[in-house]
C-alpha cells in the first residue's frame, strides 16, 4: 500500500501538521508492505527520504510557510507518484490538485481537517468573510472519498454544514518523547523559582485562538504561589505577569518534552481547539491539564486527568486550578500518563488509519502496479 500526503502546512517551524506527518511518515517506514510520501513546498523541486518538495514562493511574514499558485505541478507530482491513496492535510489549493490526481489515476481522495478554515476567518475578517469560507468548506469537502476529523466537535462541525463521509480520526503522540522521566530538577532554577512554587506551563503558537491574554489574566489572580512558563513562537512579550516566563521561539520537541516533564500542569486557556496536540503531550509527560470545557481539550481531559473550568474566564479558570492543586495532583498526572499510553500513541494510531485506508481502496477502481509505485 502506497500512501501519498500532500499538504502546505509543513515549514520549519510549523506545529501539529508537520507533527503528524513526522510521526506517519516514521512508524509507516517501519510497516511492511507500506510505503508513504509526503508532498509539500519547498524553495526548489526536489526530493529525499520520501519526502518531496514542489517549488512554491514564501508567503511574506509566513513564518517559512510557502503558497502554491498552481495547482499543475502538484498533481503531475502525484501522477508520477502513483500511491493507492492521498491525503490532503490543508484546505486550500493543494487539495484541488490531490482531487484532480486521484480522479486521473482512480485511486480513493482522503481530506483530513486540521484547520477549521471559517473560524479562523471570522476571527481576522468577521462574519461576511467567515461565511464564504463555509460555504467554501461546503463545496470542497463533500469531493472527497472520506473526510477525517480530528475531534468530535470537529466532525459534528463538518456534519452541520452537510459534509458527507465523516470519521473522527484522532491524533496521538510519540509517548516515548514526551515522558514523566524527562523531567529536570534545574528548570525551577533556572527560572529563578523557589522549590514551593506551583510551576504551570503552556506551549504552542502565540496564535489568538489560544487565547494567551486569558492565561495573563488568570497568573495576576492566582499571585506569586503560580507560576506560567510560556513557550511558542509569536507569543507575546510585553505586559507580562511578574509571575509569568515567555519563551516566544520555536523549540524541537525534545526541549519541549523537558519542560513539560518538569512542570507541575499543564494550563490551555483556547475553547476552540480543534484537536490540541499539545495537550496530549502533556498528558504523556505525566501532567494533569487544566482547561476550558469546550472544544476538543473537553475530549481530552477525561474525569481524572485533569481539571476543567466551565467558563473561559480567568475566575472560573484560577478556581479549576486551585481545585486540582487541592486534589493529589501528581496522581491525577500519573492517571492522565496512563490513559495516553493506552490508546494514543502514534502507532495506535497509524494502524487504525491504514483499516480506514485500506476499506477505501478496497472500493475504487484497481489499480495497476509499476515498478515506479513505490518508489520514493
Amino acid at each position: 500500500m502506497h500512501i501519498t500526503d500532500i499538504t502546505m502546512f509543513y515549514a520549519p517551524q510549523s506545529g501539529g501538521v508537520r507533527t503528524y506527518l513526522t510521526a506517519k511518515h516514521r512508524a509507516l517506514a517501519a510497516m511492511p508492505g507500506v510505503c508513504h510520501s509526503i508532498v509539500v513546498p519547498g524553495a526548489t523541486n526536489s526530493a529525499q527520504d520520501g519526502v518531496h518538495s514542489v517549488a512554491a514562493p514564501p508567503i511574506p511574514f509566513g513564518r517559512g510557510y510557502r503558497f502554491p499558485l498552481r495547482t499543475r505541478p502538484w498533481r503531475e507530482r502525484l501522477e508520477r507518484l502513483r500511491p493507492d491513496v492521498i491525503e490532503a492535510g490543508d484546505p486550500y489549493r493543494l487539495p484541488w490538485a490531490a482531487l484532480a490526481a486521484g480522479e486521473r489515476l482512480g485511486v480513493p481522495v482522503v481530506g483530513f481537517y486540521h484547520s477549521d478554515l471559517p473560524r479562523l476567518i471570522r476571527a481576522r475578517f468577521g462574519d461576511a468573510w467567515g461565511g464564504l469560507a463555509e460555504r467554501y468548506v461546503k463545496r470542497l469537502y463533500p469531493r472527497f472519498d472520506l473526510t477525517l476529523a480530528p475531534s468530535r466537535v470537529m466532525a459534528d462541525y463538518l456534519e452541520s454544514l452537510g459534509v458527507p463521509r465523516v470519521a473522527v480520526q484522532p491524533l496521538g503522540v510519540d509517548t516515548a518523547l514526551f515522558h514523566p522521566s524527562r523531567s529536570d530538577p534545574n528548570v525551577r532554577s533556572e527560572l529563578g523559582l523557589p522549590e514551593t512554587t506551583r510551576l504551570l506551563v503552556f506551549a504552542g503558537r502565540g496564535a489568538r485562538e489560544k487565547n494567551i491574554p486569558l492565561l495573563f489574566d488568570t497568573l495576576r489572580r492566582l499571585g506569586p504561589r503560580y507560576h506560567l512558563l510560556l513557550i511558542g513562537p509569536g507569543m507575546p512579550t510585553q505586559d507580562i505577569p511578574a509571575n509569568v516566563t515567555v519563551y516566544p521561539y520555536y523549540f524541537d520537541g525534545l526541549a519541549v518534552s523537558r519542560w513539560l516533564a518538569s512542570a507541575d500542569a499543564f494550563i490551555h486557556g483556547g475553547a476552540q481547539e480543534t484537536f490540541g496536540l499539545v495537550v496530549l503531550e502533556a498528558m504523556a509527560s505525566g501532567l494533569p491539564v487544566i482547561g476550558i470545557n469546550a472544544g476538543a481539550v473537553a475530549e481530552l481531559v477525561t474525569p481524572g486527568s485533569g481539571m476543567l473550568a466551565e467558563r473561559a474566564s480567568a475566575r472560573s479558570l484560577a478556581e479549576a486550578t486551585e481545585y486540582l492543586f487541592m486534589l493529589d495532583a501528581r496522581a491525577i498526572g500519573r492517571l492522565a500518563r496512563t490513559r495516553v499510553e493506552t490508546d494514543r500513541g502514534w502507532d495506535s494510531v497509524f494502524r487504525q488509519m491504514l483499516v480506514r485506508y485500506a476499506s477505501l481502496i478496497r472500493n475504487s477502481a484497481p489499480l495497476t502496479l509499476t515498478p515506479a509505485h513505490y518508489a520514493h
